[in-house]
């Protein structure tokens, strides 16, 4: 089992390369051994293009050792056709004989689907290798299928007498309560998660755009909760520069290609309005992100799964306080006179 686990680390380590890029699709990476030593590895870059088996094959030099070796793999292979045909499939037709799985697809189109078809075909199949760290993995795709929402993680910085914002901000909009490499790991987390949230007080005051422009990587979707329109063309989230979904109650607006339009019932159902309306348009993971009303939302209706909390040293002594949440520090890191604090929601 430990020789399994070596190797399904690996699995892990690699799928992680496609991090912020496979969406829809989890994150998965194989790797192929022979005699104890890996012959081909590869994972999943992007939606469309080969499934991470596929890459291992293919990375295999001598495809005759196929027949003599093991295929390990984070995540249980396909067996349906999508935008490419079932990994389950390739493995059989190369008639791999051992096949090692960290945990179970969720999707309905798969879940165990692909383990059948393996056994069935006379594979020797080995199923939950580090499946917790598998499961933390793919923790977005997993919400995703089994909780019919998105994974989501709040985020906001707070000062150290606990505001999140001045009473005024004058000429500087934002006013920052982090430093230079807090804000920069921030854009980083953008470009590892499908969207991000705001609500229409963010907007008006500080007219963010919402991009990663402090890191490389792909900008997350953009959603804005702007009820009654207050906020026009020229803000920044409605430039069309990213794909833009706007919540609102108004019917007048006309959507775009990379500013779409959704109606939304902004009544005490409204968080689970708004995930809704995500999930069909397929997001599997979303940052809240301000402000403290629309954060403190989901932390009373007890829907989120991850805060990341900055506490800065400056003081503002008065202004928005931030949001109250209860649960047990699970990470506490400092970055340079930043704190960073990450809390789990295990609800």
């Amino acid at each position: 089992m430990k020789t399994h686990e070596k190797y399904i680390n690996r699995c892990i380590e690699l799928a992680k390369n496609g991090l912020g890029t496979t969406y829809p699709n989890p994150l998965v990476g194989s790797v192929i051994v022979y005699e104890d030593k890996i012959i081909g590895e590869g994972w999943h870059r992007k939606a469309g293009e080969p499934h991470a088996e596929v890459n291992a094959i293919n990375a295999v030099e001598d495809k005759s050792l196929l027949t003599k070796s093991t295929i390990y793999v984070s995540l249980e292979p396909c067996s349906h056709f999508g935008k490419t045909p079932p990994c389950a499939d390739l493995i059989v037709t190369h008639k791999i004989p051992n096949v090692v799985i960290g945990t179970i697809d969720p999707n309905e189109k798969v879940a165990g689907n692909g383990i059948k078809k393996l056994m069935e075909a006379g594979a020797n199949v080995t199923v939950g290798v580090l499946e917790e760290e598998c499961y933390e993995l793919n923790k977005r795709f997993f919400t995703f299928h089994n909780k019919k929402r998105p994974y989501i993680i709040l985020k906001w910085a707070e000062t150290a007498d606990g505001f999140i914002a001045p009473s005024t901000k004058k000429e500087q909009k934002p006013v920052w309560i982090t430093n230079a490499y807090s804000r920069q790991l921030v854009h980083k987390w953008r470009t590892e998660e499908q969207a991000i949230l705001v609500g229409t007080q963010t907007v008006l005051d500080d007219n963010p755009s919402l991009n990663a422009r402090d890191f490389f990587g792909n900008n997350p979707i953009r959603i804005v909760l702007d009820k009654s329109g207050k906020i026009d063309a020229n803000f920044h989230v409605k430039d069309n520069s990213i794909k833009t979904l706007i919540l609102t109650e108004s019917k007048a607006f006309q959507s775009t290609k990379n500013c779409i339009y959704e109606t939304c019932q902004f009544d005490e159902n409204l968080v689970e309005n708004t995930l809704a309306i995500l999930v069909k348009h397929q997001i599997q993971s979303v940052i809240i992100e301000g402000g403290s009303k629309t954060i403190q939302s989901f932390i009373d209706k007890n829907i989120w799964d991850e805060a990341r909390i900055f506490k800065g040293k400056n003081t503002f002594e008065n202004g928005t306080k931030a949001p109250v949440i209860k649960r047990k520090i699970v990470e506490s890191k400092t970055n340079l006179d930043d704190k960073l604090v990450t809390l789990k929601n295990y609800d």
